[in-house]
């Protein structure tokens, strides 16, 4: 009997400390979400020759703030032609199912929600659950910008799931596991961006477009769809989608840290002395942080592609390299070439 109650009383601790973490964890992203706004005009701003936001606050870092109180203020209007359960429900999936995906990311050697031994397959069941939103919003709001532009997702998404489930075939083949944190671990002796370089290359590009963001940012192309899929929302469900897209941007950049450049893990280059004084979810932050700047920056620096070009980019370009890199990966993994840390040989 006592057994029992002192194994209850564990488990009941270890629940309370994981949604602890989870409740932590999304306290965080949600304003990061929100401050990445304020960066993303400052930096653009400072890349542009131009001053960017620079009034509310202390260099308009309060900016976002005012933003979502003006969205949050604003009337919660549903068309009366549209279909109103699916038009709510949309930006909630949108959202969702970003914010879902972060439960398998190792932030740091001790701070992660799950260690799922799917973990790979999970981001990439929630990626793929992530269409449904906007292709609904677009279907729910009987508007025909909007249905084109949920059509423009739905195609432009489920052409880049399937290259950047192939670019993370090769992580899985040298590392022996769908387990992030065991991916991390991996990652010891050497990052997998040196043996997986082409991989990197395809998965940032299909993230990119997975996010919707700048130059493929075709769904919502406002010179063409007024605003695409969310042309009808405002307010709090427009916030949703808003929220979604800038988490969107932090996942891929926060995967392709844990998949390429050793998650947590010091730059083994460092001393062990500066590389043990740094804790390892600072380590995290300052990787993700220089990914996202890129996202930035591509947003200033490449015109939109046609659709056409966009599609026919995947399939001709796209896909032939991602085959490559994991048919390569497979015979050097193979042949002993790389090994199981993905150092090479020979």
């Amino acid at each position: 009997m006592m057994g029992s109650l002192v194994l209850a009383s564990v488990i009941n601790s270890v629940v309370l400390f994981k949604l602890l973490e989870i409740a932590v964890i999304l306290a965080l992203l949600i304003p990061i979400a929100a401050m990445l706004v304020w960066v993303e005009r400052r930096m653009i701003g400072i890349w542009q020759d131009r001053l960017g936001p620079n009034r509310v606050g202390p260099g308009g870092i309060l900016q976002s703030l005012a933003d979502l109180l003006k969205i949050l203020g604003k009337d919660e209007f549903t068309p009366s032609f549209a279909d109103r359960f699916i038009f709510i429900l949309a930006p909630i999936i949108a959202a969702v199912t970003v914010l879902m995906s972060f439960v398998v990311i190792p932030f740091s050697d001790s701070i992660g929600v799950s260690d799922l031994n799917i973990g790979v397959l999970f981001f990439l069941a929630m990626t793929s659950l992530a269409v449904y939103g906007v292709v609904l919003a677009g279907w729910a709001s009987k508007n025909k910008y909007a249905l084109l532009g949920s059509m423009r997702a739905a195609a432009q998404t489920i052409s880049y799931e399937v290259f950047m489930g192939l670019s993370v075939m090769g992580v899985v083949l040298i590392s022996g596991s769908f387990n992030l944190r065991e991916i991390v671990i991996a990652q010891q002796n050497g990052w997998f961006i040196n043996s997986q370089f082409i991989g990197f290359v395809v998965f940032l590009i299909a993230g990119i477009a997975e996010s919707h963001r700048l130059p493929f940012d075709l769904p919502e192309a406002e010179t063409e769809l007024t605003a695409g899929f969310h042309t009808e929302y405002s307010g709090l469900k427009f916030a949703l989608f808003f929220l979604g897209e800038y988490l969107g941007v932090t996942l891929i950049s926060a995967m392709s840290v844990t998949l390429f450049f050793g998650g947590y893990l010091a730059p083994g280059f460092l001393p062990d002395s500066i590389a043990n004084f740094i804790p390892p979810l600072v380590w995290f932050i300052g990787k993700v942080m220089v990914l996202i700047m890129f996202f930035i920056l591509l947003r200033t620096s490449l015109p939109r592609p046609r659709f056409d070009q966009l599609l026919a980019f995947g399939w001709k370009v796209m896909l032939p390299l991602a085959l490559f890199n994991l048919l390569l990966t497979a015979v050097l993994r193979l042949t002993g070439v790389i090994s199981g840390t993905g150092d090479l040989h020979g």
